[in-house]
């Protein structure tokens, strides 16, 4: 069987997975699926490019698709007047103490020679920095947070299209990423991961912590859709016409099509990344890449800049995230900090790429269907294999309500299984990275 038929027939095994479960379960479920699994295709392509490119181990993933969570917030929801009122002063003052902070210390590491009183003079400007910033920045956060706190409490956003959030989510992303890959793309590979998920877990905490930002743990609810309500549809006449027409109940109906609008923004995003990661990978720009990433000594000595490529591939893959954690964060419709946890967005993807084919961005997008799919079909699944292994025991059995007790947490074991059986029988991944021979 040739590559490109085995690659058909595998999208067509998980199309067809779907459909099975909208026949089967509901179409509700079926589209639900559908659209989380796009987002991790996305997900994984960032990553993808990070690790399958250049063989950076990025374990941060969670922190950057909460960058694209709070751009979608920041952009989107209204601005709170009389939080502006309270602090917004404050806050914009604290911003350009922190921007002054950073230059002053920048322009003195790059203007003096290298020696202690350096080290002392940026350790200096730092700290007067931090202090003058907490003294300006305190005050106002507490005022802002008084304002309303059971429904407000926080500054807001701008109020624009919610779609706008995410390129923009890419860029917070990207920014951060450029920041990051500054001070740790010099690291070891062990040492970048630790660097990586640390860093990941500060952006958490401080949308978790800073109140007047993000609400914290009270969450952000009822974000703009870029897609219509389920409630207009219903009363749109076109909508009611077009479902008579379909012999649709009209409030099951504008559900799924909701879902459906969803997944036509979700694929067009999809297949531009797509394209553009391809693009990127079969030019002389991915060619040398992944020259890097099999030796770096080699490639040094070519001349090469390795830091500096290795930055741009980190930057490049973390605006993929971001883009795709604006959309998750869309797509919840709550930007939900207590959300952002290593499992969901660190473990799960990098299965994603590793059983899809590290190297191969068709890979990295099956990865992603797969994994989500199984993700959410590990319970009911769970359910009635137990369900149907238990049968022949006695109802009242303490064995049987266990054994069908415990399939509510097979998710795990369900992945586990997953990538055993990639790693032995496909060890490179089902769409594994083409290594071409010249």
């Amino acid at each position: 069987m040739s590559s490109a038929l085995k690659n058909v027939l595998l999208f067509s095994i998980m199309a067809a997975l779907i459909v099975v479960v909208g026949q089967f379960q509901s179409w509700n479920l079926s589209l639900t699926i559908l659209n989380l699994c796009l987002i991790s295709a996305i997900m994984s392509l960032g990553v993808n490019i990070q690790w399958g490119y250049a063989g950076l181990f990025n374990v941060g993933v969670m922190g950057f698709a909460a960058m694209g969570g709070l751009a979608a917030m920041l952009i989107s929801v209204s601005p709170v007047p009389e939080a502006w009122q309270a602090g917004g002063v404050g806050v914009i003052v604290g911003l350009f103490i922190l921007i002054a902070t950073v230059l002053a210390a920048m322009f003195s590491y790059r203007k003096m020679a290298k020696s202690p009183v350096r080290t002392l003079l940026i350790v200096a400007i730092g700290v007067i920095g931090y202090f003058i910033l907490r003294s300006v920045v305190d005050p106002a956060t507490t005022a802002i947070e008084k304002v309303n706190p059971a429904s407000t409490g926080y500054l807001g956003g701008l109020g624009l299209p919610i779609i706008l959030a995410w390129p923009v989510g890419g860029l917070f992303a990207g920014a951060v990423a450029w920041l990051v890959g500054k001070i740790t793309l010099g690291l070891r590979t062990d040492y970048l991961a630790i660097a990586t998920l640390g860093i990941s877990e500060i952006i958490v905490a401080v949308l978790k912590h800073e109140d007047w930002l993000t609400r914290g743990v009270k969450n952000v609810s009822g974000l703009p859709r870029p897609v219509p309500y389920e409630i207009n549809l219903q009363q749109s006449d076109w909508f009611l016409s077009l479902a008579q027409r379909l012999g649709a109940d009209p409030i099951t109906f504008s559900s799924i099509f909701v879902k459906l609008c969803y997944a036509s923004l979700f694929a067009v995003v999809l297949l531009i990344i797509l394209y553009l990661s391809e693009k990127a990978l079969r030019s002389p720009w991915g060619r040398m890449m992944r020259a890097i990433r099999d030796n770096e000594v080699s490639a040094n000595a070519m001349g090469k800049d390795i830091k500096a490529r290795h930055l741009q591939v980190f930057v490049l893959g973390s605006i993929v995230v971001g883009i795709a954690g604006a959309m998750l964060t869309t797509l919840d419709g709550q930007l939900t900090p207590s959300s952002y946890q290593p499992l969901r967005f660190t473990f799960l993807i990098w299965v994603m790429v590793i059983v899809g084919g590290s190297g191969n961005n068709w890979g990295a997008v099956l990865g992603g269907f797969v994994i989500w799919f199984f993700w959410i079909e590990a319970e009911p699944i769970g359910l009635w294999l137990m369900d149907t292994l238990t049968s022949g025991m006695d109802a009242e059995s303490p064995l049987r309500a266990h054994l069908i007790e415990s399939a509510a947490h097979m998710r795990l074991m369900t992945m586990g299984v997953i990538l055993l059986l990639a790693l032995r029988f496909s060890p490179r991944g089902l769409i594994p990275e083409k290594v071409s021979h010249h």
